[in-house]
């Protein structure tokens, strides 16, 4: 049997509060590939998935933390 999970989904005012990015600039990252899509939740309602959102931030932070020479792919 699958493990429970609790998934809570983040509306986008909350969202804009949270990552401190505003409606333009996330869409813009959406399309880009670069932010998690919203789920649709019901009628035009779409909600992000909190630990999609969670684990974008910690990349982003992650990558802020590296070497300039970690950050450089490696020559083949």
């Amino acid at each position: 049997m699958d493990e429970l999970r609790l998934v809570r989904f983040i509306r986008l005012p909350e969202l804009m509060q949270v990552i401190g990015l505003g409606k333009t600039t996330i869409y813009s990252l959406i399309k880009e590939g670069e932010f998690p899509r919203p789920v649709p939740i019901g009628g035009r309602a779409v909600g992000w998935v909190e630990n999609e959102v969670i684990q974008w931030a910690n990349d982003r932070i992650a990558k802020s933390r590296l070497t300039p020479a970690q950050a450089l792919p490696l020559a083949a």
